[in-house]
């Protein structure tokens, strides 16, 4: 009976103690599974505050985590990617701006100094006879016309620049419209003996504003018969695809340097070196050209090879 007794009384101990022991037991993994947790998510965070700190650097270093937090080191190493893309083209944008203003200023100052000098010399020689000051005149005139020219061009590429520009598209008679141009360019293409050739189906119609794209359409023959050899023609051609419709614009001139292609299109660049205003051209002609197109959303490419120099104007069907 006793020893009976003394064995309840240690298993009643020992369920108590076994109770106890386990509850230690589970709080104790407890505590340790929430001191790795701790330690783990201490270590997420460090490496993500590691990866935020590299994100701000100006450098072209990758941000490098843990295996298990791959995915967010691939997301970190995309947006630090961007950042320092949209700060290069930020930069690139601003120098830009900086260019634009300094040729703008350049440009207008050619034509505002030779006004102020012919004006000057009417003012300063009044026994100056009478064909001899409507000479002078006639020079300051048009070297007014052409500084008026200049600055409305600016403002006009601006506005197409910042889109805010709208444009009225319907179907046009590609043929027609290239016709029409042909004779109103007549006197400018005479004075070198070119000509224009439509080598295209006259039933080519296109969806696109008339009133913009005759514009891009005059400024590259403008171009072209400016930069052709004498006595050649300017052909233009059209190629169709199922999504596209690409018009070109042939000449003959001295070959462009491959380094001066991509310049074509920016705003107040002239192939002469020296910037001169021979040709008459304010240098935006192209620029205007291409907003004009990207509007449309289509894209114009210039290339010159073997004395051939093509312009395409490529343009969405619909």
């Amino acid at each position: 009976m006793e020893h009976e007794e003394a064995f309840q009384i240690y298993h009643n101990n020992f369920r108590g103690y076994k109770e106890i022991f386990f509850t230690v037991a589970i709080i104790t993994i407890f505590l340790l599974l929430l001191l790795f947790l701790f330690r783990w998510i201490s270590r997420y965070f460090k490496e993500i505050n590691g990866g935020i700190d590299n994100l701000l650097e100006d450098d072209e270093s990758k941000i490098c985590l843990s295996r298990e937090m791959l995915p967010f080191e691939c997301k970190l190493n995309t947006v630090k990617q961007n950042l320092r893309q949209q700060k290069e083209a930020t930069a690139l944008a601003e120098r830009r701006k900086d260019e634009l203003v300094m040729y703008l200023a350049h440009d207008i100052r050619t034509p505002l100094t030779s006004v102020i000098g012919y004006l000057s010399l009417l003012e300063e020689e009044p026994d100056m006879t009478v064909s001899d000051r409507v000479k002078n005149v006639h020079i300051a005139l048009e070297k007014a016309y052409r500084l008026d020219k200049m600055v409305n061009e600016f403002f006009e590429i601006t506005r197409y620049h910042s889109r805010q520009i709208k444009l009225s598209k319907q179907n046009i008679d590609l043929y027609y419209m290239l016709v029409q141009l042909r004779d109103e360019l007549l006197p400018t293409f005479t004075m070198q003996n070119n000509s224009i050739e439509l080598d295209f189906d006259e039933n080519t119609t296109i969806y696109a504003d008339p009133e913009k794209l005759a514009r891009v359409f005059s400024n590259i023959l403008k171009n072209a018969v400016t930069y052709s050899y004498p006595n050649t023609k300017i052909i233009v051609s059209v190629e169709n695809t199922e999504k596209h419709i690409a018009i070109l614009f042939q000449n003959q001139g001295e070959t462009i340097p491959a380094e001066k292609i991509s310049s074509l299109f920016d705003k107040f660049y002239r192939l002469d070196e020296a910037r001169i205003s021979d040709t008459g051209g304010t240098g935006l002609g192209l620029a205007i050209a291409k907003e004009i197109v990207l509007l449309h959303g289509g894209t114009i490419e210039a290339k010159s090879e073997n004395e051939i120099i093509t312009f395409s104007v490529i343009l969405p069907v619909s």
